[in-house]
């Protein structure tokens, strides 16, 4: 396997370099976190000058480091490495392991030759109101599984291939080491099963595992679909299952999104500039556990291309929609067209339509409506699953395939 590198992350923990503020690695588990301080970071620090004993890591889920699992044992063992007044990198591994760490780490921010990263990998530190414990001293460095452009790096073959192994088993790197497609099928199951979903049942105390079973696998069903709560109650109740409530499967829905297994898209009314409170969709951080949970058998390219769209403008930093624009029709008739994915970043702003192609003019059209209703000048773009060359349509809409929007990080902008 080649070498797997993370430049996108590495340059935003430079960025955050000696901030004064914890710097905390979330992300799905299994996405690369504990890769990213050590070698990633770590090697980083070491090129740019910083003498090793100036570089502090504990992996605290091994055996020879248990007794600084003890909030005390570790402060004090941290302490004990400070020598001079030069700064000292802290990089602590599974800091969530020790009880009352969060004490530990603030107590670090009063240290001002200490700069401080940690990750942590069980329900807690998966959870988004972990930011939240620091009340602002912290700095959040949301990590996700490999982008297309990552896998195809670390990928033995070409591009073509890769993308086939990509939608199918998705971007967990260590997938990459799996030789087998029976080898890559039962880890990824096996990670959902044993990992994801005991995590969120012991945080939360869930009783009823055959519920939350269920949602992850109608989430799953439904990626690229306008879904709610309501809809998936109403599933269980017209399924014989009357003892589950609404407000159980709100709740649910929300763990599971706090465990960054599936990400919200809400709606948005691009004339109304007004959120759309229900339906929403669901997207998940990796198609490949996406996959898993069905045991491979929805194969709709263009959900799973839909999904892969949104997954990728998540980790170039966009808050993503999904629009809603209103039209008439020749009848004078109020009618809503769904417009993919509405992306904002800073005062930046882009439309984007995902489908399979434009084989006829119709199709093209049927594409184009939803942009052409809307009445700005921000870029809009077409991604088509077809390996072309990016063009342009008659109404200046950029029409580019999938392999090339994912692979150059400015492809919103030819």
């Amino acid at each position: 396997m080649k070498e797997i590198k993370r430049n996108t992350y590495l340059e935003k923990m430079i960025n955050r370099k000696e901030n004064g503020l914890i710097k905390i690695l979330t992300g799905i588990r299994r996405c690369g976190k504990s890769y990213l301080l050590d070698p990633i970071f770590k090697n980083y620090l070491i090129e740019s000058g910083v003498k090793e004993d100036h570089i502090i890591k504990l992996e605290l889920d091994r055996e020879e480091n248990k007794k600084y699992l003890d909030a005390h044992e570790l402060n004090t063992y941290i302490k004990s490495q400070i020598k001079d007044k030069n700064m000292y990198y802290i990089l602590l591994d599974e800091i969530q392991l020790v009880k009352g760490f969060e004490y530990v780490l603030n107590g670090f921010l009063y240290e001002k030759n200490l700069d401080v990263y940690v990750t942590g990998s069980n329900s807690k530190f998966l959870s988004t109101d972990i930011i939240t414990e620091f009340r602002g001293r912290s700095d959040e460095i949301k990590v996700f599984p490999l982008s297309f452009s990552e896998f195809v790096d670390a990928f033995d073959g070409d591009k073509y291939d890769a993308w086939n192994e990509y939608v199918l088993y998705g971007g967990l790197p260590l997938i990459l080491s799996k030789k087998t497609d029976e080898e890559k099928s039962q880890y990824l199951k096996d990670l959902f099963e044993q990992t994801y979903i005991k995590d969120i049942i012991e945080r939360n105390n869930i009783q009823r595992t055959d519920i939350i079973d269920s949602i992850i696998n109608m989430l799953a069903s439904s990626v690229g679909s306008l879904t709610n709560p309501k809809k998936i109650y109403n599933t269980f109740v017209s399924n014989g299952e009357s003892d589950v409530s609404a407000n159980t499967i709100n709740s649910y829905i929300k763990y599971i999104e706090n465990s960054f297994i599936v990400n919200k898209s809400d709606r948005y009314d691009v004339k109304g500039k007004k959120y759309i409170q229900t339906p929403q969709k669901y997207y998940f951080s990796d198609i490949g556990l996406r996959n898993a949970r069905l045991n491979f058998r929805q194969q709709e390219e263009n959900h799973i291309m839909e999904n892969i769209i949104y997954n990728e403008l998540i980790i170039r930093g966009y808050n993503v929609d999904v629009g809603v624009v209103e039209v008439r029709d020749e009848n004078k008739n109020r009618k809503q067209l769904e417009i993919d994915f509405v992306c904002n970043l800073g005062n930046k702003r882009y439309y984007i339509q995902s489908t399979l192609n434009l084989d006829t003019r119709e199709k093209t059209l049927q594409e184009e409506r939803p942009l052409m209703s809307i009445n700005d000048n921000f870029k809009k773009i077409i991604v088509v699953k077809d390996n072309i060359k990016h063009w342009f349509t008659e109404e200046g809409i950029l029409v580019i395939g999938i392999q090339e929007f994912l692979l150059d990080k400015n492809s919103l902008d030819l």
